[in-house]
């Protein structure tokens, strides 16, 4: 094994308030999220690499030199002349954040565009992550190449996990939603949902019925996540549960479950018990939603005690 992990998909720059009528500029996205936090527990023989697509402009220059300085490898990034990443703003209201959104010509939604270079990616890799989202941003012809070559990387024996992540607004309508994310279940190892999610789009009535869903489409293992309420897994045919850390304050729960997510994977790879990675992984999402923004630094992570 090479001890490489790859996360797919797509990073946008960032725009919060920074009081003053002033806005704050960053780097954000789920599967960078998840990345980023699997760098943080994963041991230094672990690479981890970002598969995604950027312009030639210098936000791009910005965000790959970003990407760099946090030790995520970019070397299979693409780089498309004349396009620039996405770029979304939070707004806040009483306390309450609200999100708009420029990505409907982001570089990153041709990230499946050179199939030769993915294939590159995925074969080098051990482990692949991508999510609901990676899916929502591309072409029907893009999602068919990116699946054909998950789908070989699963039947070759490499760890591929999915995070459905569902947002309806980034869909066409509910069926080609439902469809692609079934499909992107269907080429996976693990999936990781989120039970909130899954109960409003999917209907489902229980985490019971999560997994058996999950599972049905061919995912060997289930990790469903549902905020304070813990986290149920189902590894090899034994369900369990594992309870939510306690969290004094909560301040920010942007990339909640990102960091859980990269947490988990990296303590699965390390231990090979679901359990245990999960109660790793609920002791980071705990400090991150006590911090500000979505990504956490490492020395506030308390991985010491993990």
């Amino acid at each position: 094994m090479s001890k490489r992990f790859l996360s797919i998909g797509e990073c946008m720059v960032e725009l919060s308030q920074a009081g003053a009528g002033l806005l704050r500029k960053g780097f954000a996205g789920d599967t960078l999220n998840t990345a980023w936090y699997a760098r943080a527990c994963l041991s230094p023989e672990w690479s981890v690499d970002y598969f995604t697509a950027l312009g030639d402009d210098a936000m791009s220059d910005e965000m790959l030199a970003f990407f760099n300085q946090a030790q995520i490898g970019t070397g299979f990034i693409r780089r498309i002349k004349g396009k620039a990443p996405g770029l979304y703003m939070i707004s806040l209201k009483d306390g309450e954040r609200s999100f708009s959104y420029w990505r409907d010509s982001s570089a990153a939604r041709l990230l499946a565009a050179d199939p030769d270079r993915l294939r590159e990616a995925i074969e080098a890799c051990d482990v692949i992550y991508f999510s609901g989202i990676t899916l929502a941003i591309l072409s029907r012809d893009h999602v068919d190449t990116l699946l054909a070559e998950i789908r070989r990387a699963k039947a070759v024996g490499k760890l591929v996990a999915f995070d459905p992540n569902i947002r309806p607004r980034l869909w066409s309508g509910y069926d080609e939603m439902h469809a692609t994310i079934s499909e992107g279940a269907r080429a996976s190892s693990i999936v990781l949902p989120s039970f909130d999610d899954e109960a409003a789009h999917f209907g489902d009535v229980s985490i019971e019925a999560t997994i058996e869903r999950y599972r049905a489409l061919g995912a060997t293992s289930v990790v469903v996540k549902n905020g304070a309420d813990g986290v149920t897994l189902s590894f090899g045919g034994t369900v369990s549960f594992v309870a939510a850390e306690k969290v004094e304050q909560v301040v920010d729960t942007t990339s909640a479950g990102d960091s859980f997510n990269g947490a988990f994977l990296a303590s699965y790879l390390r231990t090979n018990d679901a359990t245990q990675a999960a109660r790793a992984a609920a002791k980071v999402a705990a400090r991150v939603v006590s911090e500000h923004g979505a990504l956490v630094a490492r020395e506030k992570l308390g991985l010491e005690a993990l």
